[in-house]
């Protein structure tokens, strides 16, 4: 099944990296748009935000920000209020998504809205930002009624030669793509793999790397259906775009490939985004150690960890 985006719309962006990318999605759906971030220089003059406030704690962790999140729970639903479908935009390698996009997604879901998320991955070096995003994931895919990850190393992984930064350029014109056709293509109701290349690329040699960065999520028997994006389209000889049509079709089962051609002023921008619905296991189940224990055996799944201030009076006994 496919999920269907009603209006009202609501964009809300987590954090840096996501306010931004909420609000470049706000200006192309023509859309309400909110930023919830902890620190106060996320944030725009002219778009609703709320603010985490962690008080006097310079570098709050995770578990901080998150418990601080439920102290203005109410402000968040009542802004989400009236909205029949929410576009979550997280990067999970930062403190202030993984932290808060398991909170708002729950609140999303309590509330019986259309959930569509999005969400970025670390990269394998930032050891320690893998085991919290694995957390958050898990439990945003569960609020959610379809998510959209992309994971950063595999990105780098296929162009090693790309630095951090052009790794964030990328992804975040890879989802933008997505957004900008979420009202005319179906979006799978389950977790997809969003995949990409570089710019500058022969189209084939785009739709490789994509392929390549798709399975190193997931393996290719879990592959359920995929649809191409292809940037760029008008400006591609039509049996090149028929080429990697048939390719792309023997490779993840032809009648589970779908092809959406979007328009580029350039061909030198012309490349392949590619959005593969997942059933099964994917690489980032493993993030998380416990990740593997059922749901109705985990005593603490109702609330996620979070830091609270008890305020107990408790003196050192010695």
């Amino acid at each position: 099944m496919s999920f269907q985006v009603k209006e009202p719309v609501l964009v809300i962006g987590l954090g840096g990296i996501g306010s931004k990318l909420a609000i470049d999605a706000k200006n192309s759906l023509n859309s309400d748009c909110l930023i919830i971030s902890n620190d106060k220089n996320d944030f725009v003059s002219e778009i609703p935000s709320v603010h985490v406030s962690t008080e006097s704690v310079v570098n709050p962790s995770v578990q901080l920000i998150r418990g601080s999140t439920y102290k203005v729970a109410e402000e968040i639903k009542s802004k989400i209020s009236g909205y029949s479908t929410v576009i979550l935009m997280s990067n999970l390698a930062g403190k202030a998504g993984s932290a808060i996009a398991p909170v708002v997604s729950e609140m999303c879901k309590e509330a019986d809205t259309g959930l569509v998320s999005f969400a970025i991955m670390p990269f394998k070096y930032e050891k320690d930002r893998i085991f919290n995003s694995g957390v958050s994931l898990k439990r945003v895919r569960e609020n959610s009624k379809c998510t959209i990850v992309l994971d950063n190393d595999s990105l780098l992984e296929s162009n090693p030669d790309l630095s951090p930064k052009a790794c964030y350029e990328i992804a975040n014109s890879a989802m933008m793509h997505v957004v900008n056709s979420l009202g005319s293509s179906e979006i799978s109701n389950e977790t997809s793999i969003l995949s990409t290349s570089k710019d500058g690329q022969h189209i084939e040699d785009s739709l490789r790397d994509s392929l390549k960065m798709l399975y190193g999520n997931a393996p290719p028997n879990s592959v359920k259906r995929s649809m191409l994006y292809v940037v760029g389209g008008s400006n591609i000889p039509v049996g090149v775009i028929n080429s990697i049509t048939n390719l792309t079709a023997g490779i993840v089962n032809e009648s589970n490939s779908q092809i959406d051609m979007t328009s580029s002023s350039s061909a030198e921008e012309s490349k392949v985004v590619m959005v593969s619905s997942i059933q099964g296991m994917t690489k980032f189940d493993n993030y998380d150690p416990l990740g593997m224990i059922p749901q109705e055996n985990t005593l603490d799944w109702s609330t996620p960890d979070c830091s609270i201030d008890c305020e107990l009076d408790l003196y050192q006994l010695e």
